[in-house]
Order: C-alpha cells, then sequence, then structure tokens
C-alpha cells in the first residue's frame, strides 16, 4: 500500500529528529521506496510563543495495515523523546499518517486521511511537492488543488539545499 506522511519538529536540534525519523522509517523491513520532500521551515499554528517547525512530506509503500504504521509513528516519537501532555505542546518529533491509499480509517486512536489535512499549508506545501495528483478519498479534490484554496498564510518556507537531511 501506498501511504504519506508529514514529520514536524519544533524542539531541539530539528534537522536531526527528522532525518532520525526517516532513517527509522527506511530501516523498517515492511517499508520500501520512500520518497521525501524538502524540508521546509513553518510558522507554528495553534501553539503561540512556540519555536518555528521544521516539516517535510514522505511518501512510502508498506506492507503494514494503516493501524501498524500508525504504531509504529507512536513507537517512533516515544523512541525520540517525544511525550504527550499538552495540546500543540513543543516536540521533538511529530509524525502523522496523512492518506494510506485511498482508505478511510475511522477508529478511536487513528482518523485517515488526516482531519485536518486540507486546512494545514505545513503539511500541503510539503506534500504537494511529492505528490502533487493525489486525491483526496472524501473531498475528491488532489492536494494541489486543497493547497491552492488555502492563503499564503501562516509562512511555509523552503530550505536551501545546504540545509537539508542527509540520510
Amino acid at each position: 500500500m501506498h501511504a504519506y506522511l508529514g514529520i514536524g519538529s519544533n524542539a531541539g536540534d530539528r534537522r536531526s529528529w527528522c532525518a532520525n525519523a526517516i532513517v527509522r522509517l527506511t530501516s523498517h523491513p515492511d517499508i520500501s521506496s520512500l520518497t521525501q520532500s524538502a524540508l521546509y521551515e513553518t510558522e507554528p499554528v495553534d501553539a503561540p510563543n512556540q519555536e518555528w517547525f521544521l516539516n517535510c512530506a514522505v511518501g512510502l509503500e508498506t506492507a503494514l495495515t494503516a493501524q501498524a504504521l500508525f504504531s509504529l509513528c507512536t513507537r517512533i516519537e516515544r523512541d525520540l523523546g517525544r511525550v504527550r501532555s499538552e495540546r500543540n505542546e513543543p516536540r521533538t518529533i511529530d509524525l502523522d499518517l496523512l492518506f494510506y491509499g485511498t482508505e478511510l480509517v475511522n477508529t478511536s486512536d487513528l482518523i485517515v486521511p488526516h482531519p485536518r489535512l486540507e486546512t494545514r499549508r505545513f503539511v500541503l506545501v510539503p506534500l504537494a511537492e511529492i505528490a502533487p495528483d493525489v486525491r483526496h478519498p472524501v473531498l475528491h479534490l488532489t492536494v494541489r488543488e486543497l493547497l491552492d484554496r488555502l492563503g499564503n498564510t501562516p509562512t511555509v518556507r523552503k530550505l536551501d539545499e545546504t540545509q537539508q537531511c542527509d540520510e
């Protein structure tokens, strides 16, 4: 199954946290052919007075179910020091399952497609770089069309090549 993840960090060595998460994903035996967007520096949303985020998107082929992929993401977050105590708190790493093929998932701990994906420039800008023509299975719009519907705020700034992750 082809899946897309959003990756972000706004605490500590943000670039290193993102790179470590990507290495852990690519080293999993049930994940192959990972594609990564550039890193983007993004203004925090719903989190005033916090450091800016680094965000990217990845596409991957996986034999894992959506729930198993979500569990892997949660385990990677925990292993990389993420502590969930308050909503919108600074985080070493954040891994969000955005799309899992065209499947719809709605369980107590997982909703796919991600329920706020279409309102988040910090998700859509990097995702549009690697998957502009992927269609939202509920809204029936492509990632590019979803992005075009949003304004230009908050700020999402692509880092130059010297600032990207070296996996």
